[in-house]
């Protein structure tokens, strides 16, 4: 039987620095103490130049021990490898020297992707790209989960947009289904998700999600864009017929009814065609007067 193997997932806690402000007024009292020891040396010996360059050495050691941490940024604290902690708080802060201390940025980021070249759920090839907003929610986790949490995110929306653009038909999709162009509230949210699963590993949040260019690729644009003329015109046909249609039956009816003239059956299929002929015709239609009868 193969051994599974198990990641140990790192996870933020909170502390590692206090405020700088004591230690900042420390220093100033330490350099006056040494030097007074060296003023002192003279008079009570060796010792005092020993604890004046104690004294400076201190003061220069806690001196490397300050850092200042803006807004939406934190300072992920070390000791020999070890994780202590991760210190949120604003302003100047400070730490025992020999701790390490990793910035990292809080802050909101938008990327655009790359234009990609990927096929739909029908084998269209497409042109698509995304604009995904994140910012990192576990310092733990993406520093230490991940070799390189920006470059992975990037990499997982690459990934994520393929991923999502082959569930989805460009247009002209099943009944009911939703398409990548009238429905890009519904492939942004889907892809929202399927991006914060992915890159959950890098303790990384997606606020947003939603597709930036989509387009057919240029091999097939010139007959997709025919064919979605073809489909235009049609619909537009139907329409006119449908309301020429009813413009004849209101008209037939309201001959009758009001007895302006009494009309055969011949003589109906004549001017239904005749008036389905204005109604549906390209061009403006040409008055022609009859002097005669419908027989001759």
């Amino acid at each position: 039987m193969s051994e599974v193997h198990t990641i140990n997932r790192s996870v933020e806690r909170l502390g590692g620095g206090i405020g700088g402000g004591l230690p900042l007024l420390s220093l100033p009292v330490l350099a006056g103490a040494a030097i007074w020891a060296f003023a002192n040396a003279g008079d009570y010996g060796v010792g005092f130049k020993v604890l004046g360059a104690a004294l400076i050495t201190l003061a220069a050691l806690a001196s490397g021990g300050f850092y200042a941490t803006q807004p939406n940024e934190a300072y992920v604290i070390t000791l020999f490898g070890g994780y202590i902690g991760t210190d949120r708080k604003t302003g100047l802060r400070w730490v025992l020297p020999w701790y390490g201390r990793k910035k990292i940025s809080l802050r909101v980021r938008n990327v655009t992707s790359e234009m990609l070249k990927v096929n739909d759920k029908r084998g269209n090839p497409i042109e698509i790209a995304a604009n995904v907003v994140w910012r990192v929610a576990d310092s733990a986790q993406a520093l230490f989960d991940v070799d390189d949490y920006a470059a992975f995110v990037n990499i997982q929306i690459e990934t994520g947009l393929r991923e999502v653009a082959s569930h989805y038909a460009y247009d002209h999709a099943e009944e009911g289904e939703p398409t990548l162009r009238a429905d890009a509230d519904v492939v942004g949210a889907r892809l929202q998700g399927d991006l914060q699963t992915r890159i959950a590993v890098a303790g990384v949040a997606i606020d947003e999600a939603h597709l930036m260019h989509l387009a057919y690729a240029p091999e097939i644009a010139g007959s997709m864009l025919k064919r979605q003329q073809a489909e235009a015109v049609l619909a537009a046909r139907r329409t006119i017929v449908a309301g020429a249609v009813g413009m004849v039956e209101n008209a037939l009816k309201q001959l009758s009814d009001r007895g302006v003239v009494t009309l055969d059956d011949e003589r109906k299929a004549a001017m239904v065609s005749n008036l389905l002929v204005v109604l549906c015709a390209d061009r403006e239609a040409q008055p022609v007067i009859n002097a005669g009868t419908l027989h001759g």
